[in-house]
C-alpha cells in the first residue's frame, strides 16, 4: 500500500507564484516532486494554509511535510498563525513529522522555543561544513550523512532555543541548529534549518534573478564533492520516509 503524505506548503498564493519559475511550481509541488523522486508510489496531498478556508482532515495520511517559506515574519510572529494551528492538529493526531527550513523554525515555535533573525545574516545558497553532533551521528535521519557537508539552503531565521526535550542533530558555524529532532509526548518531528529537497540549479537560478550573482559565483567555486547530488541531498528525505509505517 503507497505511504499517503500531507503537504503543508508554508507561502501564500502570491509568494508562490513570483517563486514558481525557479522551483518549478509552487513550494508544496516542487517539494511533493522531490518525494517522489524518492518513492514514486506516494500519494501525497498539498495543502495551504495561508489561503485555506476549509477545515483540514487529517485521517489516513502516514507523514506530514512542511516546506520552507518566504514570508516577511518569522515562526514565533502571530501572522504565523494558520500554519501554527495546521502544525498543532498534525502533531495532535500523531502523525510523523518534517520540517525544512521554516517549517523547521515552526516546528520550534510550537513547541516551546524561539526563533529569531541571526546574528550572522542571511544563509543564501549553501550551507557549508555542516557538523553531525554525537546524537546526530547515530539518529536515523542522518543516517548516510558525512561529518562537515555542504547543502543547498536560504534562510533568514534561524531557531534561537530548541524546545525543552529537542535533540540538536546538526550545527554549522553559521547557525547552530542546522538539524533537530523532537520525539516525545506523542510527536515524532524531524526538521532541517537547510533544503534537501533544493537541486543546487533551482538555487542558482533564484540568485542570479534576485541580482546575487556575485553570491551566486562564489558558491560554485565551492568543493562539494558529492553532497548535492540527488541521492546524496535528499538523504534526510529518504530517511523520513524510510521511517514511516502505512497506515
Amino acid at each position: 500500500m503507497a505511504k499517503r503524505i500531507l503537504m503543508v506548503d508554508s507561502n501564500p498564493e502570491d509568494i508562490n507564484a513570483r517563486g514558481a519559475v525557479h522551483f518549478g511550481g509552487h513550494s508544496g509541488e516542487s517539494f511533493a516532486a522531490e518525494l517522489k523522486a524518492i518513492d514514486p508510489t506516494l500519494e501525497i496531498v498539498v495543502v495551504a494554509p495561508y489561503d485555506m478556508e476549509q477545515p483540514l482532515d487529517l485521517s489516513d495520511f502516514d507523514g506530514a511535510v512542511f516546506t520552507g517559506s518566504a514570508v516577511a515574519w518569522n515562526t514565533d510572529d502571530t501572522r504565523a498563525t494558520p500554519l501554527a494551528e495546521v502544525m498543532r492538529q498534525v502533531f495532535a493526531a500523531g502523525v510523523p513529522t518534517y520540517g525544512s527550513c521554516n517549517g523547521m523554525q515552526l516546528a520550534a515555535s510550537v513547541l516551546g522555543g524561539s526563533v529569531a533573525a541571526s546574528e550572522n545574516g542571511r544563509e543564501d545558497g549553501l550551507a557549508v561544513n555542516v557538523q553531525l553532533t554525537e546524537a546526530g551521528a547515530v539518529h536515523p535521519m542522518m543516517v548516510g550523512r558525512e561529518p562537515g557537508f555542504s547543502v543547498c539552503c536560504v534562510h533568514r531565521d534561524e531557531v534561537a532555543e530548541l524546545p525543552e526535550g529537542a535533540v540538536l542533530l546538526a550545527g554549522n558555524a553559521h547557525s547552530a541548529v542546522q538539524a533537530f529532532a523532537y520525539e516525545r509526548d506523542g510527536v515524532r518531528f524531524w526538521g532541517s534549518q537547510y533544503h534537501p529537497e533544493y537541486a543546487p540549479e533551482m538555487v542558482d537560478s533564484c540568485l542570479r534573478a534576485t541580482g546575487r550573482e556575485e553570491v551566486a559565483d562564489a558558491i560554485q567555486k565551492i568543493d562539494t564533492g558529492t553532497d548535492l547530488l540527488p541521492d546524496t541531498r535528499r538523504t534526510e528525505l529518504r530517511n523520513w520516509l524510510q521511517s514511516l509505517t502505512v497506515s
